[in-house]
């Protein structure tokens, strides 16, 4: 059936909220220590940072980066999923590594969706691949003639060669043209992804700034002497052997 824009509106400000939300929870929930312990401390000493604020606002923002692609990625998954719901009655795949699962003009997609195209190494493709074998064969089961597609859905981005010979990659416009029937949902979209974005980042921003005073106060009291960091003690700290002790009385 036809995509009614306003079913698509309605999802994303109904749930873009759970974005937001996630977003400020793994904020809150960030330990200095944690943190510290998960970046390369031999990069930051490279890229001449000298200060306690600038130092911990870069681990911060890394890790934040991180951990919000990967929250927003499910956010767009979810989204891909209804949208396709809404127009050829898709539905959540109950097979290993596969997101969605629909029928059209004759043929089964089997659906893996990624973010952006850039997703994976070598391995984790060769998964997805083993992954859409397996469905196949499944779903081929009681029929060896059924038409079984594997698709990679990228929701941004551009892929000059969709044809991987296992599989189609379909990015960007593409990808969300193939899941709804509408070639400008890809535009579409974009403005209903700001509801609320301003006040929900005005107060994320004032949760920001005083987890950076925070972590860079114990920064300060931790590994820096005579108002310097000192590298030796953080790359100890960073790569050391660790002693749980330690561990222990830094809250973690």
């Amino acid at each position: 059936m036809p995509l009614n824009l306003s079913d698509v509106v309605g999802y994303v400000e109904n749930n873009i909220g759970d974005f937001h939300r996630r977003r400020a929870d793994n904020l809150s929930k960030l330990k200095l220590f944690n943190v510290l312990e998960r970046k390369n401390p031999y990069l930051f000493k490279a890229k001449n940072i000298g200060t306690a604020q600038d130092l911990v606002k870069s681990i911060v923002d890394a890790h934040l980066s991180s951990q919000e692609e990967a929250i927003f990625g499910e956010f767009l998954e979810g989204l891909a999923i209804f949208v396709c719901g809404k127009a050829f009655d898709g539905k959540k795949s109950s097979a290993e590594g596969i997101d969605l699962e629909f029928s059209h003009d004759g043929i089964i997609y089997i659906v893996s969706v990624k973010s952006g195209p850039n997703w994976g190494n070598s391995s984790q493709i060769k998964r997805m691949i083993d992954n859409f074998k397996k469905a196949q064969r499944i779903l081929r089961t009681s029929n060896s003639k059924t038409n079984v597609m594997a698709i990679n859905g990228c929701c941004y981005g551009y892929d000059s060669q969709p044809d991987k010979g296992d599989y189609q990659k379909l990015c960007g416009q593409a990808f969300w043209d193939f899941i709804s029937g509408d070639n400008h949902l890809f535009v579409d979209i974009i403005e209903p992804l700001g509801h609320q974005a301003k006040e929900r980042n005005h107060e994320f921003a004032e949760q920001y700034n005083q987890i950076l005073n925070r972590f860079t106060r114990e920064f300060l009291a931790e590994f820096c002497v005579d108002d310097k960091i000192n590298w030796e003690q953080l790359v100890e700290f960073n790569s050391g052997k660790k002693d749980p002790k330690i561990k222990k009385s830094r809250g973690k």
